[in-house]
């Protein structure tokens, strides 16, 4: 079954619901980046697997420059 935009979307809302539930009266901050951190990189992954490996393709899929995706893989210390 193929996931669409909207499937992933809810995905999303009801991990931060869930977030925000098992908060417990803590205050949230840097919710954004806990978000990207975690979905960034299983999503290049993913990714970099749909594309073989290669990085051009990768690149092509995600919407984003070759050389931003070397960038995203040095900084989330992704192996090829």
């Amino acid at each position: 079954m193929k996931q669409t935009h909207s499937e992933i979307g809810e995905t999303v809302r009801k991990s931060l619901e869930r977030y925000f539930r098992d908060l417990d009266g803590a205050k949230p901050c840097a919710i954004y980046d806990m978000v990207m951190k975690n979905v960034e990189k299983p999503m290049i992954e993913t990714v970099l697997a749909a594309a073989e490996g290669n990085q051009t393709i990768a690149a092509e899929m995600l919407g984003i420059n070759r050389n931003t995706l070397r960038k995203k893989l040095a900084q989330l210390k992704i192996k090829l």
